[in-house]
């Protein structure tokens, strides 16, 4: 099941990748930190709540396009982008949605609170991965003076 989740989410990221012209030469990397974020979600969703999983995750993702970035003289958000969309709530807004239309209020509120906070934690998870990167490189920027 691990190997399956693995594959799938590698493939997914890196199609996305694809589908927004992505450098070809960044593509596998794309693929990698989605993999990565995935299967760090996956892991944490089993012992802890799925905000919390997908904060870390979409750090990871996050903390690691940004070093993949700097390796490969590649902006951020090509690795950030493609590497968050297997933690987009896509399934459970479609189904929050389905459950408005066939008047399942109760359901449909359920699922878009869902959908929203995870949605808001890829937002934090990203934030926050964008204010170590700052605190680095001021870090960096005092030790060289």
């Amino acid at each position: 099941m691990i190997i399956e989740q693995l594959v799938t989410s590698f493939i997914a990221s890196g199609a996305f990748g694809i589908i927004f012209n992505a450098p070809k030469k960044s593509i596998l990397k794309c693929a990698f930190v989605g993999m990565l974020g995935w299967i760090i979600y996956v892991v944490l969703a089993l012992k802890f709540d799925m905000v919390v999983a997908t904060i870390v995750a979409s750090l990871v993702i996050g903390v690691t396009g940004h070093v993949f970035s700097k390796i490969y003289k590649t902006p951020v958000i090509i690795f950030s982008v493609a590497g968050i969309i297997p933690l987009v709530p896509g399934g459970m807004a479609y189904d929050a949605m389905r459950n408005f239309v066939e008047n399942d209020y109760n359901a449909a509120t359920n699922l878009a609170a869902k959908a929203f906070m995870i949605s808001g934690s890829i937002a934090i998870g990203l934030i926050f991965s964008e204010v170590l990167n700052q605190i680095f490189r001021r870090s960096n920027r005092q030790i060289t003076r």
